[in-house]
């Protein structure tokens, strides 16, 4: 088996990160790790909303920065399952249109089951 071959400017493929609050008040600590994350140059990040209730205009802002830094490196910013409230959040801001969101849950690998 090949190991896929990451372009020189990407340090990895993907980072995934669960954010569970998105607002005014966490955005100090929840912007400085998208710093620490930058810093990586992935070539993606998959931002699972899943647990997150609310997004505020400073959290809108935030994902609009963080979709411009990764844009410049050209790297991706993918918003997977938000829940219907953040959904509509964002399809009134917009950000539908201007990031990649993924309804569906990634998959959970679960142990091996052996074979018979």
């Amino acid at each position: 088996m090949t190991t896929p071959v990451i372009p020189t400017r990407y340090t990895l493929p993907l980072v995934e990160v669960r954010v569970t609050e998105l607002d005014l008040a966490c955005l100090p600590e929840v912007g400085a790790m998208f710093d620490r994350l930058l810093s990586l140059r992935p070539a993606q990040i998959a931002l699972d909303l899943s647990d997150c209730r609310h997004l505020d205009a400073a959290a809108i802002g935030l994902l609009l920065d963080l979709h411009r830094r990764l844009a410049r490196a050209d790297a991706v910013l993918t918003v997977r399952n938000p829940n219907p409230r953040v959904r509509r959040i964002l399809h009134i801001a917009r950000l539908d249109q201007v990031l990649s969101i993924d309804p569906t849950r990634p998959r959970r690998r679960g142990p091996r089951q052996a074979r018979a």
